[in-house]
């Protein structure tokens, strides 16, 4: 039975576009592209969703709060969980925010630094032959309520994709550029609607049957 993590930020979570701050909501199993992948992929598929909103690939945040640093909770994850066969890793939009200051040669490496985490030595005694997919998230709108918190996001957030793939190419892991399959909503600029998690638990899907 292939197992199946995907680790990543609020747009793993579930979380829909936000109209008003501090209002938690969530997709249900139905909706979240991470459900809808595993269940496309077939009934012998397990999966183990690891998406915390706020989740940054390197930083601490300090307003949120220290444990969205994914060195932590990656690390965590790799240990609570296993043998994984495979993985799928979305981060870098909260790494845009304005209070990191990071540029998206920094958020890049900060992917990298948690890819060589989970295909580490150590980690291949627990998930031998672990097969990762790095998904590089949308780019961001600045409008709606968070537009404050990603103050020139929107062209840092553009930069990611061909590093990213360009370091997936190098390091031999999959990559998916999400921008190809959806686009965030015109609601909060960062989240998906319920027809993007769909567009994406398709893409994902596809990717991962040609690892």
């Amino acid at each position: 039975m292939p197992i199946l993590m995907t680790f990543g930020d609020s747009n793993t979570h579930g979380t829909p576009p936000i109209t008003e701050r501090g209002v938690y909501a969530r997709y249900d199993a139905a909706t979240r592209w991470p459900t809808r992948a595993a269940a496309q992929l077939g009934p012998e598929w397990s999966l183990v969703e690891e998406g915390l909103p706020g989740r940054t690939t390197c930083f601490n945040d300090p307003q949120m709060g220290d444990h969205m640093n994914a060195v932590i909770g990656l690390r965590i994850a790799l240990n609570s969980h296993g043998p994984l066969n495979y993985m799928t890793l979305m981060l870098g939009t909260n790494d845009v925010k304005t209070r990191f200051g990071a540029s998206p040669t920094q958020i890049v490496a900060g992917i990298a630094g948690l890819v060589d985490m989970a295909l580490s030595p150590d980690m291949a005694l627990r998930h031998p032959n672990l097969k990762l997919l790095l998904i590089a998230p949308p780019p961001v709108q600045e409008l709606g309520p968070l537009t404050a918190e990603f103050i020139g996001a929107t062209d840092k957030s553009r930069a990611l994709a061909p590093l990213m793939q360009a370091y997936a190419t190098q390091r031999g892991v999959g990559f998916l550029d999400a921008a190809a399959a959806l686009q965030t909503s015109p609601i909060d600029g960062i989240h998906f609607a319920p027809e993007g998690h769909a567009a994406l638990a398709n893409a994902v899907a596809n990717s991962l049957t040609a690892l």
